[in-house]
């Protein structure tokens, strides 16, 4: 199994910002130790093409991230401060899912170590998002006739509000989200298939709507890839989820998901999605399974 990454960590966010940065180097640090992926199947992503970026985002608002002139709104908008290093990120974060894509379709399974950046609207960023990475991959990959037919399986506790409405209308692009009622966007859109869930779900009930789910949207959409947004924030000690789900049950879901997709032949790229428990540590082993459960596979 191939995974991607990249070498250019979210920089150093001002002390008490929500945005969990330190994750994605411990997730990084910890595959990379585990050893459960030969060195020369991680990756350094490499950026995406601004011709992919435009199939999906405004280029006014594509101007605006490279230059550096988001307003202050638009930042706050986003969640932190623009540089050069975010700018940079970005684009790689975009170009480990289009490549995980491309190597899900080689081998029946990839990862990004990040990506899930769901709140990426077309004209603009929110909720942590700059570009909507699903998206792009989705639209580069049927440019150049990989795939007709994409599905995102987005199990992050918060809705995907911007992949839904970069999809709506288009068969082609099938979205599914599984989120928490109550929880951000506080003005949903309105996915292909919507399961949403009241604050304080535990594993039971959370497992058997996911599976449910997932079903559905296999049977319904007649994709030829999904992506699947795993997302470590339904956990009991997310500050930032309102659900009760444990680590185990997650490791669960990631089991079932990618299960189900085996089941179908339908190749799969992960992507990590949020996770914003007050230790780290919590985060990164939340995603460490969902990688472990894709190298199983």
């Amino acid at each position: 199994m191939h995974a991607y990454y990249s070498s250019h960590f979210v920089p150093q966010l001002p002390t008490g910002h929500r945005f969990p940065a330190r994750k994605y180097l411990r997730l990084y640090e910890r595959v990379h130790a585990s050893g459960i992926l030969a060195p020369g199947d991680m990756h350094d992503a490499e950026p995406i093409h601004e011709a992919d970026v435009l199939r999906v985002h405004a280029a006014e608002y594509w101007d605006k991230i490279r230059l550096g002139t988001l307003s202050e709104r638009e930042q706050r908008r986003i969640g932190f401060p623009w540089s050069p290093q975010i700018v940079e990120r970005t684009r790689r974060v975009s170009g480990g899912t289009l490549a995980a894509c491309r190597a899900a379709l080689r081998d029946g399974v990839a990862v990004n170590l990040a990506g899930g950046t769901h709140h990426a609207h077309h004209d603009f960023g929110s909720g942590y998002c700059i570009l909507n990475d699903s998206v792009i991959a989705a639209r580069a990959l049927q440019a150049d006739g990989s795939v007709r037919r994409v599905v995102v399986l987005d199990c992050d506790v918060h809705q995907g509000d911007g992949t839904a409405r970069l999809a709506e209308g288009d068969r082609s692009l099938f979205t599914f989200s599984i989120h928490g009622a109550k929880n951000f966007p506080f003005h949903k859109a309105t996915s292909d298939i919507d399961i949403e869930l009241p604050d304080g779900t535990e594993d039971d009930t959370y497992l058997m709507m996911v599976e449910e789910g997932v079903r559905r949207v296999i049977a319904a959409a007649g994709a030829d890839l999904a992506i699947y947004i795993a997302g470590a924030d339904p956990y009991v000690g997310d500050t930032l989820g309102k659900m009760a789900v444990s680590m185990a049950g997650l490791a669960a879901r990631d089991r079932l998901v990618l299960g189900l997709c085996k089941a179908a032949a339908l190749p799969v790229a992960v992507t990590m999605g949020g996770g914003y428990a007050r230790d780290v540590e919590d985060i990164a082993e939340i995603h460490m399974a969902t990688v472990r459960a894709a190298r199983e596979l």
